[in-house]
């Protein structure tokens, strides 16, 4: 959601509004070339009138047909880029919404992967501050760091580290993280 939203920043009056102005502003180049095409036809003419050669003349249709073809291949352009932006749009809104499934889907998995853990703490009999403690260093945090979470000493938290490595059977930090991450992290190339 959080892509979405980035993405969404704007409102639908803005957006509107802005699409709005590169409308007008996209068919200026074309039209500046027809206004070109007009005055150089003009100009023949009225050449044309005067007696002006015949190279002279067929220059000037030249300009005139090079300004339209770069009139017609400019809108050309254009509505290829308009059909490559609008794909490009709805490409975004799917791995939005992609991304969206998968955050969701994450959040599933963490919060069984949490209450897993959870349980296993409840199986040890560790303390409330165990649990925490456990959840802490799990999540990487020093023993340093969680002192300061918990507004205690480190010689606290340490004590208390030690208290839960000996309930659950494991030599420290590692070993515990061990417990709970090896069956879920297999190795690459496993089915």
């Amino acid at each position: 959601m959080e892509l979405a939203s980035k993405s969404g920043d704007l409102s639908a009056a803005d957006r509107s509004e802005d699409a709005s102005d590169a409308g007008r502003i996209r068919w200026l180049p074309p039209l500046l070339f027809v206004l070109i095409a007009g005055v150089m036809l003009i100009d023949v003419g009225l050449d044309a009138r005067s007696g002006a050669d015949a190279t002279h003349l067929g220059l000037e249709l030249l300009v005139v047909v090079g300004s339209l073809s770069g009139a017609v291949l400019m809108m050309l352009e254009l509505r290829a880029a308009r059909s490559r932006a609008s794909a490009l749009g709805h490409q975004l809104i799917q791995v939005n919404s992609e991304a969206a499934r998968f955050r969701q889907e994450a959040q599933l998995h963490l919060r069984g992967l949490s209450e897993a853990i959870d349980r296993q703490f409840g199986l040890w009999a560790l303390t409330a501050s165990e649990r925490e403690i456990g959840f802490l260093l799990l999540k990487g945090l020093a023993l340093k760091e969680i002192a300061e979470a918990r507004g205690t000493s480190e010689r606290t938290v340490r004590h208390q580290a030690l208290n839960l490595y000996k309930k659950a059977g494991v030599g420290g930090r590692a070993e515990l993280s061990a417990f709970f991450l090896e069956d879920l992290l297999a190795p690459a190339g496993s089915g």
